[in-house]
């Protein structure tokens, strides 16, 4: 993911980074982190260091991804409310 603009992080493919949940509606869910194994419309499914995996909804949190170089992201889930292949295409705001 070197060279993608922070910015433009929501319009790039989320599968495969690593992710750390910094603030959600669901406490039990705050600071789980883990590699984006799969993602739905709604949902992210995260897998755990210890192998196991979690779903969790994207309106519903704020997520710090983090890129190959070791910079983080952080991005309110309600702007990943999308299929993949739609959020690519959509026109997001800078935050």
């Amino acid at each position: 993911m070197t060279g993608i603009d922070p910015n433009e992080l929501v319009r790039h493919e989320l599968i495969g980074l690593h992710v750390k949940i910094i603030d959600s509606t669901d406490p039990s869910v705050i600071g789980m982190e883990g590699r984006v194994v799969d993602e739905t419309r709604n949902t992210f499914i995260i897998e755990k260091e210890d192998g196991n995996t979690k779903t969790v909804v994207k309106e519903n949190c704020v997520f710090s991804f983090e890129y190959e170089t070791g910079k983080c992201v952080k991005v309110d889930g309600k702007i990943l409310v999308a299929r993949s292949e739609d959020r690519l295409k959509k026109k997001v705001k800078k935050w």
